[in-house]
């Protein structure tokens, strides 16, 4: 799968995890509700984790890239 596609994939589930955090956030306080909140709360921070990794990734092949076209053969 391509990159961009991989980021749209994280973009989704993120806004799907975003709307469960707040459709849950406006239930009852009851410990079910809670745990709810919690999961659609992590799937949020994991889908956020993702795209920030995939930018990094991206913005590390883009340097890459340029310094191909600069003629730098040693880049980390």
């Amino acid at each position: 799968m391509s990159l961009q596609r991989q980021l749209e994939d994280a973009v989704e589930r993120l806004e799907i995890a975003s709307a469960r955090v707040s459709e849950l956030r406006a239930r009852s306080d009851s410990p079910e509700a809670v745990r709810e909140w919690l999961e659609a709360l992590s799937d949020m921070m994991s889908a956020t984790s993702d795209i920030q990794a995939l930018n990094n990734e991206s913005v590390h092949e883009k340097l890459h890239a340029l310094a191909a076209r600069m003629g730098l053969e040693n880049v980390i």
